[in-house]
């Protein structure tokens, strides 16, 4: 009887969860494929699963002992407390970290907090611990809610006003009304250049008293022992009226807030919808959610805000901070700039609005939210208007030239970068109408050419393959000798012509000279795509994504020390290479755009080669009822050599579109097979428009 019990439960039971995963296959949303403890082992990524919401400023996430840069690291037991800020993936020991909240036993500070379970997923965070305790959070832009569960004892809240990455702590005032704290904190930004402030209200439920707890703490005493305590924060970056206006909503709940974060990350997922092996689909999710964290909203509703020089000021358009520009120009606002258009524009504005108010390389002293550097803004701003972005250059054309006459070339590296900044000067200055002054720019940005024979035209030198020889940044000879991206033409002829020129490239990645642990030869797999062989960059594609990648370059060695043979990016905790910072979306969005075929030529010329998807169908909601539908013809998973291509029904020679075009919607059709076609996108390349 209870054998054919036990049979009928266990019928109920699978009937029951299959169709669960029925009804998941046919109404599945992107959030769920989320993965939000990617990259949140050690240096293989330095993410964070904190409960976040799009382009937020707040995220409200677990401090664990040890940790990584955002605080957390997936294999800590120990835990510190709860934190509220953190840029995802940056260097300098990372940024943020304010306003530490520790649940306790009684009063006693030392309260071990051992986790014995946590999950997460977009706009929320939990975690049980060992003695009892649990904690959840959730946000929205700049508010959000803690709950905490206690034994049935005396329980506190220790709440440390002082706390922040790496000891950044600069200064802090705080006002305390019954159960409402508000004031504001400093603190130094990433690498501790400048430094942001933050205005803050936090309400605590269930409370019976606030003791003070040394220069900066505070102890929040439970007062129903039978009840959870409750933390309720708003932020601002204008002042503390703005950040108490987040807490004034006494109604809403903390389940309720995860499900409408939850919703709002849902919805900008769905801009673009994946469709192939469902590995594939939940990596991409996964990467684009991280693509979608940063910069940060920080005017208020009715547009005010704090510039960079601290000043109050009103905006007619949403205004952005919290920049890495020199990061995640080359990937990540491109990637904005096609897929999330609306949030982009105002993007675009904010980083033009910078110039007004004192725009410097990194921090300024008076930052608005968490920020890092601002390098190559020219370029992005060029790279905006060219694809149809309102930018007004006369009102800070000005400021802009002033910082192109203050460019640093002292360094091979920087005389390259350096000489690409003053490319995008010429450009604009074109734009504006100063046709003499856009030439005197043009010949200036060509003198890249010495800087390049001087340093990086002979291979045979004995330091060509160290790290950081010649004082380079984060790279070495030959990943920087590729760096001239405006003029790949012009680069061509310095190594000797096409054929030497793939010579040379052949030779950079069969000696295992690419770093894809960092930025500086980020665009070296592409550029195949400007020579007769573009199947080649098709394959690189396709190997860095997806398959065996043999690296022997990370960020704290020279080539030759423990190189790493495997996958670069995996869905897991350890998800990239160790020393690969995602660098504020830089790596996650690299993957999601050539997933689905598209790869920037030339961040400041609104072009994008095509390579093979690895998705079987890619749908992109370009607004205004737009949508571009690429399809792969005869998919297979494993091939990746483009075989033909038609755009909207004609068949497409070349191997690249405009920004123009793929906003306009249509159909991308791409055949793929297991061999190179190779007369395909040989002819009609696209080259910059720098002359002599």
């Amino acid at each position: 009887m209870f054998r054919y019990l036990f049979i009928i439960i266990l019928l109920v039971l699978i009937t029951s969860r299959l169709k669960a995963q029925e009804r998941t296959s046919l109404t599945g949303r992107p959030v769920d494929a989320v993965n939000v403890f990617l990259g949140t082992s050690g240096d293989h990524g330095q993410l964070s699963p904190a409960a976040s919401s799009p382009f937020n400023m707040m995220s409200i996430g677990p401090q664990t002992k040890p940790h990584i840069h955002t605080g957390y690291d997936y294999y800590a037991k120990v835990f510190e407390g709860f934190t509220h800020t953190r840029i995802e993936g940056v260097g300098c020991t990372g940024s943020g970290g304010n306003i530490l909240v520790k649940p306790i036993l009684g009063e006693d500070l030392t309260t071990e907090l051992y986790k014995k379970q946590d999950y997460a997923y977009p706009g929320f965070y939990s975690v049980s611990f060992e003695n009892g305790i649990k904690a959840e959070m959730a946000v929205d832009t700049n508010f959000g809610i803690h709950k905490y569960e206690f034994p049935n004892e005396e329980s506190s809240l220790f709440i440390d006003l002082s706390y922040a990455f790496a000891d950044r702590f600069v200064a802090e005032k705080h006002t305390i009304h019954a159960n409402v704290i508000t004031g504001y904190i400093d603190t130094k930004t990433t690498c501790d250049v400048g430094v942001y402030r933050i205005y803050y209200a936090l309400e605590i439920r269930n409370v019976s008293e606030l003791k003070p707890s040394g220069d900066y703490g505070l102890i929040a005493v439970r007062e129903n022992k039978q009840k959870p305590m409750e933390v309720r924060v708003g932020f601002s970056s204008v002042d503390e009226d703005y950040a108490l206006k987040k807490i004034e909503n006494s109604f809403i709940r903390l389940e309720t807030l995860k499900e409408h974060t939850t919703t709002n990350w849902n919805q900008l997922l769905s801009r673009v919808e994946v469709k192939g092996e469902k590995d594939r689909e939940d990596f991409f999710y996964s990467l684009l959610y991280r693509g979608l964290q940063s910069p940060y909203l920080i005017s208020e509703t009715d547009g005010a805000y704090r510039a960079i020089d601290g000043s109050r000021q009103t905006s007619d358009f949403p205004v952005y901070n919290g920049w890495a520009i020199w990061d995640n120009y080359r990937e990540q606002l491109p990637m904005l700039s096609l897929l999330y258009q609306d949030t982009f524009a105002s993007i675009a504005k904010s980083i033009a609005n910078l110039y007004p108010y004192g725009k410097q390389s990194w921090a300024t002293m008076h930052e608005p939210s968490p920020t890092v550097r601002t390098e190559h803004a020219i370029v992005v701003l060029l790279d905006a208007y060219n694809k149809g972005y309102a930018v007004n250059f006369e009102a800070i054309k000005e400021a802009l030239i002033t910082e192109v006459e203050q460019l640093d070339y002292s360094a091979p590296d920087k005389a390259l970068e350096s000489s690409y900044d003053t490319w995008a000067m010429s450009e604009i200055l074109k734009i504006t109408g100063d046709t003499s002054l856009s030439k005197d720019h043009a010949l200036k940005a060509l003198k890249y050419k010495s800087y390049w024979n001087t340093d990086f035209a002979d291979l045979s030198k004995d330091d060509v393959d160290k790290m950081q020889a010649r004082g380079l940044y984060q790279g070495t000879i030959w990943q920087y000798r590729w760096f001239v991206p405006f003029d790949v033409d012009g680069l061509k002829t310095l190594i000797g012509g096409e054929d030497l020129f793939l010579k040379q490239l052949d030779q950079f990645f069969a000696d295992y000279n690419y770093n894809h642990a960092n930025q500086p030869d980020l665009q070296v797999p592409g550029l195949y795509n400007a020579t007769k062989q573009p199947w080649k960059s098709q394959k690189l594609f396709r190997n860095i994504m997806l398959d065996t990648m043999v690296q022997t370059y990370f960020n704290n060695n020279s080539k030759g020390v423990d190189p790493y043979i495997g996958k670069i990016y995996n869905n897991r905790p350890k998800a990239y290479l160790r020393t690969m910072d995602d660098d504020a979306g830089t790596m996650s969005s690299w993957f999601v755009l050539r997933s689905i075929g598209l790869s920037p030529a030339n961040i400041g010329d609104p072009i994008y080669y095509l390579t093979a998807p690895i998705f079987k169908s890619v749908k992109i909601n370009m607004g205004d009822s737009k949508i571009l539908n690429i399809e792969v013809k005869h998919y297979n998973k494993d091939h990746f050599y483009i075989q033909t291509v038609y755009f909207n029904g004609k068949k497409l020679e070349r191997n690249w579109l405009t920004q123009k075009e793929l906003t306009q919607g249509g159909q991308l059709l791409i055949e793929t097979g297991p061999k190179p076609n190779k007369s395909f996108g040989i002819h009609n390349q696209w080259i910059s428009n720098l002359k002599e």
